[in-house]
């Protein structure tokens, strides 16, 4: 994986909903624009300090689509979702690893590392090309960015 790169729909939509989620309480995690079959669908996905609901969602939908609309950065007809970025989210931005080291993550590799393909573990440290997990093993692994599929927070749910 890389970290993500916004296209430039993904930018423009990005500085159109950041201000408003801000001022509503919330962060803006993410946005895709992306093409699925035969629609676009353009992501927002939020958080707030003490977790989205979905009342939250809906509130931050209203001002965001008219926002959006008003714009109008998208040529092409899409469906607009905005959504909780989610417990288990995808680290992609160096923002997202720094507000997520000392916590657990999953690391998923593309091929396996030294015969593993998953990790779970504290993350410890990063950069721009290299992960550094405490995992539930104790061994301190340090996984390059370019073999792994994604980084996701990782939360344990007992049953």
């Amino acid at each position: 994986m890389k970290m993500k790169k916004f296209s430039r729909t993904e930018q423009e939509v990005y500085a159109i909903v950041a201000p408003i989620a801000d001022e509503l309480g919330f962060t803006i995690w993410d946005v895709s624009f992306e093409k699925e079959g035969a629609y676009w669908y353009l992501r927002v996905f939020a958080d707030r300090p003490d977790g989205m609901t979905i009342e939250d969602c809906e509130m931050l939908t209203r001002p965001v689509n008219a926002a959006i609309d008003a714009a109008d950065p998208i040529t092409q007809a899409y469906v607009l979702e905005v959504g909780s970025a989610g417990l288990e989210r995808e680290l992609n931005q160096p923002e997202h690893f720094a507000q997520s080291v000392g916590m657990m993550v999953r690391a998923r590799a593309i091929r396996p590392i030294d015969g593993a393909r998953e990790w779970i573990g504290t993350l410890t440290a990063f950069d721009e090309t290299q992960v550094t997990l405490d995992t539930e093993d104790g061994d301190n692994v340090t996984l390059p960015l370019e073999g792994l599929s994604y980084v996701k927070r990782h939360v344990e749910v007992e049953f």
